[in-house]
């Protein structure tokens, strides 16, 4: 059993798709006082940052601790979780036809080891269909992600090419987290 430092819906999925007993209690961090425009250096940041809070208020003692989060990156800009529709479309345009890197942070804890991981999943995407990214937006789905981007979703039919894991670009790289525990 560990305990998932995140309020994700998605990571809980993936923890859940491979088996992965856990308990979900996310925090509070404010991802706005970091002010780096270094995507890498943003997520390390942001996970450290989570994982400050929750290793504070729950440690390791009894469950080792898992934090993550994920930031994307196209055209040489961070891309964080989209504010409106405006801000969605701003981002799904910037990677209509571009190359675009998820790049998510792991920190695990247990009372035996610490191990802190960046990984990196790297999509070339086709142009997106301007009417299908329309509905996509007004769904709704594309708010609380990364870059507004859903790979397993949305995304799927304008994969050109992938370097990495899907589980990488979802929140979590499970393939090495099951390593790890």
């Amino acid at each position: 059993m560990i305990r998932l430092g995140s309020n994700s819906p998605t990571r809980a999925l993936i923890l859940k798709s491979h088996s992965i007993n856990f308990v979900q209690n996310g925090g509070n961090f404010d991802e706005d006082s970091i002010k780096t425009k270094n995507p890498k250096t943003f997520v390390y940041e942001a996970t450290l940052g989570k994982y400050k809070e929750l290793i504070k208020k729950y440690g390791c003692e009894d469950m080792p601790l898992l934090v993550a989060d994920s930031v994307v990156t196209s055209n040489d800009k961070l891309l964080r979780k989209a504010k409106d529709e405006d801000d969605a479309r701003r981002m799904l345009e910037l990677q209509s036809g571009s190359e675009t890197s998820v790049i998510t942070c792991m920190i695990f804890k247990s009372k035996e080891k610490e191990v802190i991981d960046i990984s990196i999943t790297t999509y070339e995407f086709t142009e997106f269909d301007k009417n299908h990214m329309e509905e996509y937006i007004k769904s709704g789905e594309c708010f609380g992600k990364a870059g507004a981007i859903m790979v397993e979703g949305f995304c799927k039919a304008y994969i050109k090419s992938v370097k990495g894991y899907e589980s990488t670009a979802m929140g979590l790289c499970v393939e090495k987290l099951k390593s790890i525990i």
